[in-house]
């Protein structure tokens, strides 16, 4: 899960600021506030991650809330195609649903750590 919180921090600013998205000069200035707003909440929900992940004594109540943050900025990523007039890419390029390619994955790989992590508290748990 640490390293798909990285992936989230730094991700969007690789893929979104630059001249297909923050400096668009098609885009009008409330969609780039928005793109900016992503961006934001991703570097805050990987920092959430990390602390709930790594934070000294938090045990199972902070690997729920580091798998919660990990999956929000995905889960939100994946629900915007369900909203009226969204695309994955602006035209004139094909819409393939690009991000899927990352999002399926990353989500996996959330869910495998906090299965494997589970797994690792409860071995600790029974061990005492």
């Amino acid at each position: 899960m640490s390293a798909t919180a990285v992936a989230q921090m730094i991700g969007p600013f690789v893929f979104d600021f630059n001249e297909t998205h923050i400096y668009n000069t098609s885009w009008p200035p409330h969609a780039k506030f928005h793109n900016a707003q992503t961006m934001s909440s991703g570097v805050v929900l990987s920092v959430a991650t990390l602390v709930n992940l790594w934070r000294p004594g938090s045990g199972r109540v902070g690997l729920d809330a580091a798998a919660l943050s990990a999956s929000v900025y995905w889960v939100s990523q994946l629900s915007a195609f369900f909203y009226p007039g969204t695309a994955g890419v602006d035209p004139p390029a094909k819409d393939n649903w690009s991000q899927l390619r990352y999002t399926i994955p990353i989500l996996a790989a959330i869910g495998t750590g906090y299965a494997l992590a589970r797994r690792g508290l409860n071995t600790v748990r029974r061990a005492r």
